[in-house]
């Protein structure tokens, strides 16, 4: 079966069965999402910018930022998996029959939705793995989403922020950015200051790649507070790694973008 009609299976499959589960994190947070969007949109060429326009206009009041929180939204026990992939601790070189062997991980979701948007699937289809693709592309660089099953990518692994109990997943989903000198608006000038200032060449696909890099981040020593406290010394040691994932993803995106909407 062709890659982009899997996709479109799955989904179908995904949102049948939206209301079954609420989700527990959603990376990077609403905040954090539509940030990368909206870093990634004017790296967009006028081919892909105006192929994206087309299709928001199916759903009125869209815009490319609203729609990067959407696969958080009508997350389900079928697409939930997509999310995240998971590898064993100390490998994080990305081995399909290991750590995704039904294809549910965001490294396999992720092309495949990718397929069906450059695919001649209907347009509220290429609707659907456009927001897919915006939403997926921003997960696989939050680095417990590429993280250990043993814990649950952070999930289980509580530390205290401000005196406040959390997990270490939600600290990168959310609290890292809100947390940020000046907060999320001064973050997000930090970091559109680092990328280019207009379209960015088209480049293909690479999850494994990006996945192994999130890998290899939360297995730096320290990434893990020992003492389980997160302190402005945590936050400032770790704001390099923040913006630069933020600023692949955005960057990627429109790059991804730009290669399947020519």
């Amino acid at each position: 079966m062709p890659l982009h009609a899997i996709a479109r299976r799955l989904v179908l499959l995904g949102l049948i069965s939206s209301a079954a589960i609420a989700p527990t994190a959603h990376a990077w947070g609403f905040e954090g999402h539509r940030m990368v969007a909206a870093l990634a949109e004017p790296l967009l060429s006028r081919p892909a910018a105006a192929e994206v326009q087309r299709l928001l206009a199916l759903e009125p009041g869209a815009s490319f930022s609203s729609i990067a929180t959407w696969a958080d939204e009508i997350r389900s026990p079928v697409s939930g998996p997509w999310h995240y992939v998971n590898f064993p601790q100390g490998d994080c070189h990305y081995e399909q029959p290991r750590d995704c062997p039904k294809g549910a991980c965001v490294v396999e979701a992720l092309p495949a939705q990718v397929a069906l948007l450059k695919s001649d699937a209907s347009d509220a289809e290429r609707l659907v793995a456009l927001k897919y693709v915006v939403h997926l592309v921003g997960d696989v660089h939050q680095p417990l989403h590429a993280g250990h099953g043993e814990d649950k990518g952070g999930n289980l692994f509580q530390v205290q922020l401000l005196g406040q109990g959390r997990n270490l997943h939600s600290l990168w989903d959310t609290g890292m950015i809100m947390n940020h000198a000046g907060g999320a608006a001064a973050l997000r000038e930090a970091v559109r200051a680092q990328l280019p200032g207009g379209p960015v060449p088209g480049q293909p696909l690479a999850a494994a790649q990006w996945a192994e890099e999130s890998c290899r981040l939360v297995e730096v020593e320290g990434f893990y507070p020992a003492s389980h406290k997160v302190d402005a010394d945590y936050l400032d040691a770790h704001e390099a790694t923040l913006k630069a994932r933020l600023g692949q993803a955005a960057l990627r995106l429109a790059a991804l973008l730009n290669d399947a909407l020519k």
